[in-house]
């Protein structure tokens, strides 16, 4: 399971990141009903919230973490999606610049942004409440969010709590969690007449590990949100 993880993660980070491919493109909600455009949020809901993709141990107020990630979400109902999108994916791919800061009583903060006509931003707040340590774990909580914004047919908003824990073994610290995910989508003002706003709550577990190679890092993740698996890669310098 280690090694497909690990394989299956930075194939899709290369091909994502070599060509740049989303699949955020223009929404047309015209086929939808109540119910679909409910099952729609809850996939862009998984994909889209925010994915730390880190340790639960704090960056310390020197501490930096910047670089590139990907995340590759196996959608429940892909037809809803690829029907209103016109695009033909089972696995959402969603490429992030990310950047971390420490700040001081640890305290990390950060933020990951994809540009385009549609885009999208993620926040991240997260205190350790054990730093962790040769002999002990790091345990820390972290709020989330991020909003999708550039369409007039669709904005989707998320807002997370998480629960992380890792421990550190030289260049390598595993890590997992649980959360909760609350994804609001809102139609844009042309289908008012057959579409309400949707929110649900998903529940959220991940695990995952981080490799240091000096002032490198490298991530993997798997995270399972309102029983919609993911998948993700994470490349950057941690120092």
């Amino acid at each position: 399971m280690l090694k497909q993880l690990i394989t299956t993660s930075f194939v899709i980070a290369t091909i994502t990141i070599s060509t740049g491919a989303h699949a955020l493109n223009p929404f047309d909600l015209s086929s939808l009903n109540q119910s679909t455009f409910d099952q729609l949020s809850e996939d862009l809901g998984a994909s889209l919230s925010y994915k730390a993709m880190s340790p639960a141990e704090p960056l310390g107020i020197t501490g930096f973490d910047i670089g590139l990630e990907v995340s590759a979400t196996q959608l429940k109902s892909a037809a809803i999606f690829n029907s209103v999108t016109g695009s033909s994916f089972d696995t959402l791919p969603v490429p992030r610049l990310y950047i971390r800061k420490g700040l001081p009583l640890n305290i990390d903060v950060g933020i990951s942004y994809l540009p385009g006509s549609i885009s999208l931003i993620g926040y991240e707040l997260s205190y350790a409440i054990m730093e962790g340590g040769i002999a002990k774990p790091a345990l820390a909580v972290r709020l989330t969010s991020s909003k999708l914004s550039g369409s007039s047919d669709i904005s989707t908003t998320t807002q997370g709590y998480e629960l992380a824990v890792s421990k550190g073994f030289a260049m390598f610290t595993p890590y997992a969690g649980v959360g909760s995910i609350k994804v609001t989508t809102t139609p844009g003002s042309a289908y008012s007449g057959t579409l309400s706003k949707t929110s649900s709550t998903l529940f959220k577990t991940f695990y995952g590990f981080n490799m240091a190679f000096g002032l490198m890092s490298v991530a993997v993740e798997a995270d399972r949100t309102g029983g919609i698996n993911s998948y993700g890669a994470k490349m950057g310098f941690r120092f």
